[in-house]
């Protein structure tokens, strides 16, 4: 990612970032809304799962000038997935609840500069699990 993509991603999940309980629970939502089937798969507390998500999206933010640093946990993730049950077209949907939800989050300031970052952004990072998940 080029730096003003890094750029772009941090300053716009720092707007979201405070309200990261409601942020999460419009993912979720969206989420359950395109693919049902999904929610068999959380079977935990949801506000636990949403604390969860929005930690793994700021820790990969914070990341993103050093994305190597976290590749290794990116790829177990990736790998943890597969026995959750997630299969290759869920990361599709994924992307696109998490673009819905930055667009509703941010508003106008989800430029399409902005959503380009985070589409560069999320594609990279879902590409790095699904390879890992499908290495032994």
């Amino acid at each position: 990612m080029t730096p003003d993509a890094q750029r772009l991603v941090s300053d716009s999940f720092a707007k979201i970032a405070p309200n990261a309980e409601a942020t999460a629970g419009m993912f979720y939502d969206r989420l359950f809304a395109l693919d049902p089937s999904l929610r068999s798969l959380f079977k935990g507390d949801m506000a636990e799962q949403g604390r969860k998500l929005m930690t793994v999206i700021g820790t990969a933010v914070a990341s993103l000038h050093r994305l190597e640093t976290i590749v290794p946990t990116v790829q177990d993730l990736g790998r943890r997935h597969i026995g959750y049950g997630i299969k290759p077209a869920h990361y599709q949907t994924v992307g696109a609840a998490l673009l819905w939800t930055l667009e509703r989050g941010l508003g106008d300031e989800f430029t399409s500069e902005t959503r380009q970052a985070w589409v560069e952004c999320y594609t990279s990072l879902a590409a790095t699990m699904q390879q890992a998940a499908q290495t032994p």
